[in-house]
């Protein structure tokens, strides 16, 4: 960080188009930027120097990230963490948006402050852009709202082209989707955090498949090799419902689903979100995870 700045939380992150710098969008120190005359959004090169940042003073969580095929930056501001008075500021909050590589805003989804229904969204969690243009965000953060978490579409101008998934278990049922990925076959997979599992979607919505084997999903990272990178935060210590699992980082399989290897938490006894949220792996494997609770960027080298 520069002089004087310190990590707030972090669920966000993702790989800069030259396959080795890391875009970040922080939480300006704390876990909320309302109020903050800080840069949420930062480009960090391969060394760890910051190259440049921008977004103060338009997002209030910043809680997903996803860098396209011109080098766009997309961010999703959830407005779900800090106090209710940070989470309610009057004008802000609940949108989409997309940033040149220069942070010019090129595009906004959603009512500012937040609405449901056809004025979308309550509580973005993150975005992804489809190799044909087509965006796919997914909504809900809060498990006590019974009437949010959804998928939506739009085409490459943010018209809302369909939504799909309502609040449950079952399947194409969702709650807390968490997180998005596309593999190389053009499958959505969806972080359906608080159901345990990933749903994997055809891109009009109907359920092909649900994985559980990689625990409890906070962020999901896949590349172009179809290699599959997932985080949990949640589990064990900070959730003893899902003890039977540990907190960390699973990398395997998008194409059978099996796991290959694990990076767990170093923190065992956390009672609070734990280890990385988001996930990103570089051009040369190095893998970087997000960290909400520890309010930290860590980086992962093969040995």
């Amino acid at each position: 960080m520069p002089e004087g700045r310190t990590w707030g939380s972090t669920s966000a992150v993702d790989i800069a188009k030259d396959g080795v710098s890391i875009w970040v969008a922080e939480r300006c120190g704390t876990n909320s930027c309302a109020g903050s005359n800080l840069d949420p959004v930062m480009l960090f090169d391969s060394t760890g120097t910051m190259v440049r940042s921008f977004g103060a003073g338009l997002i209030l969580s910043p809680h997903g990230i996803f860098v396209d095929r011109e080098g766009n930056v997309w961010v999703t501001d959830c407005a779900c963490t800090g106090t209710a008075a940070q989470r309610n500021t009057p004008g802000k909050g609940h949108q989409v948006i997309k940033f040149s590589p220069d942070g010019k805003v090129l595009l906004t989804l959603g009512k500012a402050a937040g609405a449901k229904g056809a004025e979308f969204f309550w509580q973005p969690n993150d975005v992804l852009v489809a190799p044909n243009g087509d965006i796919f965000v997914s909504e809900g953060h809060s498990d006590a709202d019974t009437a949010n978490a959804r998928i939506l579409k739009f085409d490459k101008d943010g018209k809302l082209l369909k939504t799909w998934g309502t609040k449950g278990t079952g399947p194409g049922q969702l709650a807390q989707p968490h997180a998005l990925a596309m593999d190389s076959q053009g499958r959505l997979f969806v972080g359906d955090r608080s159901n345990n599992r990933i749903q994997i979607f055809d891109q009009d919505g109907k359920v092909l498949a649900h994985w559980s084997q990689f625990s409890r999903p906070s962020g999901i990272y896949i590349d172009k090799d179809d290699v599959i990178y997932v985080t949990d935060s949640e589990s064990g210590s900070v959730n003893p419902a899902n003890g039977a699992w540990k907190r960390g980082i699973r990398i395997g399989s998008a194409r059978d689903g099996k796991v290959s290897a694990f990076i767990p938490d170093p923190n065992e006894a956390a009672t609070n979100t734990s280890a990385a949220e988001g996930v990103a792996a570089d051009s040369k494997g190095n893998i970087y995870g997000a960290e909400v609770g520890p309010r930290a960027l860590k980086r992962y080298v093969k040995p």
